[in-house]
């Protein structure tokens, strides 16, 4: 059987546990990058299904733009190159020569997508123009961590130009609300903490960065999904313009967006336990699992594959585990570690009382129920385990937050949880002493949950963690 090490004794070597016996993902040949195993990628499948559908929702069209980057694009917009630069991995040579503009891999698309949008927009009759991709992106990673940091990974990023600010404003929230928030929050089951991020932490060459922070089982903060709006610079260094209906030319205003595979190391980290992984019915590619627990003559296989294809036909993704040629309780871990929602097990004895044991991966707890029942008992049970992981998540994360009134207090909160300080308490220079010792604050927020319009919102309050 598996073991993993205990989530108190050491939370880093338990989640690498978890990628490892869950198989999920493992190191990829060079440093910092990630082979993601078929367990990992299925999750994954869901998470791009779930998003996509809510980002083609919002208007976006799915497009795919190339992986090589010329120089000479990034230099256009000196903030973002500068913001970029120690990170990117650039290519010399190719075909045996030596190129003669060196090429970026991308890291992030704003810059190939603003040449293509100034050709592909003329007039105010082009605009909205929102476009999204699915890719793998290379940001030079010092310190890999599977899902978390890795040198090449997985994302999908928006990219839209508008007529003027407040239409390039509100769609920037809108993706942030209605496409990251509402899946983080009623898919993934995290409680994510909306906020602006500081002038500090704002993506390189934006106006403004919204981000959706999710609080792990060790309290350390971890950015899910980021918005950003980005003003008229990508359009003034890339000529991103349009004629407006009065005949004058007018630059757009651009947003670009974005949310990765680390949605899936948050995953782990927000509902995992000392048995595994644990997933939100609402994502799981396998939803419940019906184990053939021991065989006599036939009739238990018989059984549990007429329930599986009832729950199947009921709308429940679920798989028959009738493999007895390997012990029940092995098995019983496999699936505990791969955190299957629902477990029906049917046994000899089950079959002779027409019953069967039903049980839940979260909370571990088991109950019998009729034969004739199980279907209904798993269709109501899975929307209620899916409210409780939020509930419970959400427990957790406002246990380790702390309300604090200066910045020495935030300090010492942060060190093990998570500081709510007045961000008039911290500013720009409290920021950096916080980042000398390792804590950043993840975002500011105002007391009624809303977003602060400006870094110098009065009224704003700062979230301080360490983060990885």
């Amino acid at each position: 059987m598996a073991v993993l090490t205990a989530q108190r004794d050491d939370f880093p070597r338990w989640y690498q546990d978890v990628l490892t016996k869950a198989k999920l993902a493992e190191s990829g040949p060079a440093r910092g990058t990630i082979v993601i195993r078929p367990n990992g990628y299925a999750i994954w499948e869901r998470m791009q299904a779930e998003v996509d559908g809510r980002i083609k929702a919002a208007g976006a069209q799915n497009a795919y733009f190339p992986l090589l980057i010329p120089m000479s694009f990034f230099e256009r917009e000196a903030e973002h190159v500068e913001g970029f630069s120690p990170e990117l991995a650039v290519v010399t040579h190719g075909g045996g020569k030596e190129l003669s503009e060196p090429l970026a891999i991308r890291p992030t698309s704003e810059t190939v997508i603003g040449e293509y949008m100034a050709k592909w927009i003329d007039s105010y009759r082009d605009l909205p123009l929102i476009l999204n991709q699915w890719a793998n992106v290379v940001r030079w990673e010092m310190r890999p961590r599977i899902f978390l940091r890795t040198t090449e990974f997985l994302w999908q990023e928006g990219h839209t130009a508008h007529a003027g600010e407040p239409e390039a404003r509100q769609y920037a929230r809108r993706i942030l609300h209605e496409v990251y928030e509402d899946f983080m929050r009623n898919t993934l089951a995290m409680p994510v903490i909306v906020g602006r991020k500081t002038a500090r932490e704002r993506f390189a060459g934006a106006a403004n960065t919204m981000t959706c922070e999710g609080i792990m089982r060790d309290a350390k903060a971890l950015q899910m999904g980021t918005s950003h709006e980005l003003g008229q610079r990508f359009s003034r260094a890339f000529n991103i313009a349009y004629s407006t209906a009065g005949g004058t030319l007018e630059h757009c205003w651009t947003t670009s967006w974005g949310a990765s595979t680390r949605m899936l190391g948050g995953l782990i980290m927000c509902h995992g336990d000392d048995f595994g992984l644990v997933l939100p019915p609402a994502l799981a590619p396998v939803q419940a699992v019906v184990v053939v627990v021991k065989e006599s003559d036939g009739a238990v296989t018989r059984a549990a594959s007429a329930l599986a294809e009832e729950l199947n036909a009921g709308g429940i993704r679920t798989r028959l585990d009738d493999n007895v040629s390997q012990g029940f309780g092995w098995r019983a871990t496999e699936w505990d570690l791969q955190g299957v929602p629902i477990r029906v097990e049917i046994g000899p004895r089950d079959v002779a009382d027409n019953a069967a044991l039903v049980y839940r991966r979260d909370s571990r707890e088991k109950s019998t129920v009729a034969l004739g029942g199980v279907v209904d008992e798993v269709r109501q049970l899975a929307p209620r385990i899916q409210r409780e992981m939020l509930a419970a998540a959400t427990a957790r994360r406002d246990a380790v937050i702390s309300d604090c009134a200066t910045l020495d207090d935030a300090r010492a909160v942060a060190q093990t949880g998570v500081a709510r300080v007045p961000w008039a308490s911290v500013g720009a220079a409290g920021e950096a002493e916080l980042a000398a010792g390792g804590l950043t604050v993840r975002c500011l927020q105002r007391r009624d949950g809303s977003l602060p319009e400006s870094d110098d919102d009065a009224g704003a309050l700062a979230y301080v963690a360490r983060a990885y």
